[in-house]
Order: C-alpha cells, then sequence, then structure tokens
C-alpha cells in the first residue's frame, strides 16, 4: 500500500521571498518589531526611523512622523472658560512669544523694527499693532511683516520684492529662498511665531465649556489599565454631537481604524495639524478645503473607546501639545492632576514661549 504524502514541493526561490516578507512585516509593523529596531538603533548610535510603542497602543493620533511627548507641567486653574482670540491679535501673541526666546544681543532687528514705526514692543498688543503696521508696507503678507521682526525691514523687504516681481507667494518658505546666507536663526524665530500665532487662534471643535472626561498628560489608561501618556483631550459629549474645525485648513486624512476609530486629521498650515477621534459620523474627505467651524463629523465612540466623547489632539510641528495652553485658562484639573510629560530637548524652545506667554489675561475671556 502506497503512504500518502503530505509533504510540500519546494518552491525554493519563492519560499525565500515569502520568508523575506514576513520578517519585514514583523520588524517594521509590530511592536516588537519597533523596540528591537529601537535596541539596535542604541546600540549603533544610529537613528532609528521605528514608530514609539505609543503609536501602537494608545487612543492618540499618530503618522509615520516619531512622536515624542513634550516637557510641560500643568497647572490647577480657578476658572473654565475656553475663547478664541481674534487673528491679528493670536499671531501679536505667537511673534511676541517667539521674540521673547531671543537673547539680549539678539534683539536688534526687533527693535529697529519698533523704532522705525514709533511703536513700542513690550507685549503682545505691541507686537500685533506693528505686525499690522508692517505688513502695509509689504504687500499685505502677514509671513513678511513677521520675518521683517526677526530679519530686519530692509531684509524682508528685499525678499517681498524679488517674489512679488516673480508672481510668487509672499509666504515664509517662498521669501526664505531670498535671504542672505546667515538667515537661519531669524526664519527658525519667524516660523515659531506663525506657528504659535496661528496655535492661539484656534477655536473649539465643541461648545465651549465642555467637560474634560480625561486631560492632556499622563493617566491610567481606561482600557489597556497601565499609565500612557495622552495625546490629547477628551471632551464629553453625546453621541451625535456636532464635531466643528477649529480653524480654515485642509483635510489631510478621514478614515476609520481600530484604535482612533473614525478620526479627521486637519492641516491648518505653518506647522499646525488637529485631530477629532472616536466620530461616528465623518462629513468630509481626505483632500478636501474647510473653514473654522464647518461640522466635519458628528461624535461617537467608535475605536479604542469607553463611552461617546471627542479626543481632540493639537500638534505643532508633529508634536502633541496640550490645546489649553492657547486658551485663557485651563479646566478643572481631575483628581489627581496627571503628572509632568516626559522631558524632551526638542521641545524647550516651545516650553519657554509657553512659559514666558502661556495664557492671555482673565480681562480678555
Amino acid at each position: 500500500m502506497t503512504t500518502a504524502s503530505f509533504s510540500r514541493p519546494s518552491r525554493g526561490f519563492l519560499d525565500f521571498i515569502g520568508a523575506a516578507l514576513c520578517l519585514w512585516a514583523a520588524a517594521y509593523h509590530t511592536p516588537i518589531g519597533a523596540m528591537l529596531r529601537g535596541l539596535v538603533s542604541k546600540v549603533t548610535s544610529t537613528h532609528s526611523t521605528a514608530r514609539p510603542l505609543l503609536a501602537y497602543y494608545t487612543g492618540g493620533v499618530y503618522d509615520s512622523h516619531e512622536v515624542e511627548a513634550p516637557e510641560l507641567v500643568t497647572a490647577v486653574p480657578d476658572i473654565e472658560i475656553i475663547t478664541a482670540i481674534p487673528p491679528g491679535r493670536a499671531l501679536g501673541r505667537g511673534v511676541f512669544a517667539s521674540a521673547n526666546l531671543l537673547a539680549p544681543d539678539q534683539r536688534s532687528a526687533v527693535d529697529a523694527l519698533a523704532r522705525r514705526y514709533s511703536l513700542s514692543f513690550n507685549s503682545p498688543e505691541d507686537a500685533a499693532v506693528l505686525i499690522d503696521r508692517v505688513k502695509v508696507d509689504l504687500h499685505g503678507s502677514e509671513d513678511a511683516a513677521v520675518l521683517a521682526v526677526f530679519a530686519g525691514y530692509d531684509v524682508a523687504s528685499y525678499a517681498t520684492e524679488r517674489a512679488n516681481s516673480e508672481r510668487r507667494d509672499l509666504q515664509l518658505e517662498t521669501l526664505a529662498a531670498n535671504l542672505p546666507p546667515g538667515s537661519a536663526k531669524s526664519i527658525t524665530a519667524a516660523s515659531t511665531a506663525l506657528m504659535l500665532g496661528t496655535a492661539y487662534g484656534l477655536s473649539w471643535p465643541v461648545a465651549p465649556g465642555t467637560r474634560v472626561s480625561s486631560p492632556f498628560g499622563w493617566r491610567n489608561h481606561p482600557i489597556l489599565g497601565r499609565g500612557q501618556f495622552h495625546t490629547g483631550v477628551d471632551l464629553s459629549v453625546p453621541e451625535g454631537t456636532q464635531v466643528k474645525a477649529t480653524a480654515d485648513g485642509t483635510v489631510r486624512r478621514a478614515s476609520e481604524d481600530a484604535v482612533n476609530g473614525r478620526v479627521v486629521i486637519i492641516e491648518h498650515g505653518r506647522g499646525v495639524s488637529t485631530a477629532y477621534c472616536h466620530n461616528s459620523e465623518l462629513l468630509v474627505k481626505t483632500g478636501q478645503v474647510i473653514k473654522a467651524g464647518d461640522t466635519i463629523a458628528y461624535s461617537g465612540t467608535t475605536g479604542r473607546s469607553t463611552g461617546p466623547h471627542v479626543h481632540y489632539q493639537l500638534e505643532l510641528g508633529h508634536k502633541p501639545m496640550d490645546p489649553f495652553l492657547f486658551r485663557g485658562s485651563k479646566p478643572l484639573v481631575l483628581d489627581p492632576p496627571p503628572a509632568p510629560a516626559p522631558k524632551h530637548d526638542g521641545s524647550k524652545q516651545l516650553k519657554k514661549a509657553f512659559d514666558q506667554f502661556g495664557a492671555p489675561p482673565a480681562s480678555e475671556e
């Protein structure tokens, strides 16, 4: 009697390719693979492109870039008010905060520009007035006016005229191409000012005063049961509540995954993006241009969620930040309050800006 053979004929090269693909998937698309690649990078002192482990487990939004929690300290507030700051004044706040990062010997351009227009530069309001005056002389470009604060009027004016003669847009990226060598610090300061100004101008995705069920920072994850860094704020609203865009922008992502549920990510420009997670229904598509206040989704409890809410996340330069830093005040911190976020050298400049000018006075609420 012949015994049936269940051995599979060898396919040589195809088997090799299949095994290689399995190893590649394990290395680049699993937590263990990310951990091993990170370990190898430390041993060899090279940079790793592995996603952080938080990207596999937390309820925040992660893209292909690395997300590192910034260094922040939470404060216990005494009121809960959320208001948007008018665009001009918001930009003034960003400019003033960025200027305060400069060493005294780096403020010559700032002081010279204020003298040119016979204005002071002692407050965010002063900065807003100065920007409004300067942009009139620079073809109405906010970016050019902000660049003038940090690079000097003549330098910014030359870059603006060159770009305008070539019929190019007057945004910072274009203007920077026409600056003299050695302008990197001025460009960085201007970029920071524009980014912070955009963040200060954000509104709120749901009704002001909505209860915060989980703040930004360290928490005990309600599903995973262990400490996790929460990269946004959870806003407790009934299912079906309108979720609104907090600023003009372009939809970078409108899709669904197992962690974030139905999620919308909006790019607002100048390094600012926002995300809205766990929705029951999405009303926008990837690539769609939207305006501040547009309804982009209805809230829900899709993905990794324990109940209806909106996970609202703000990112500056691909790093998650507490959105309440840009509101007039913060809500009452839950008991116990979250611990400070882990330290990260790359966020020190932003933290310093927030420390020096983190919240508008109560009279502006």
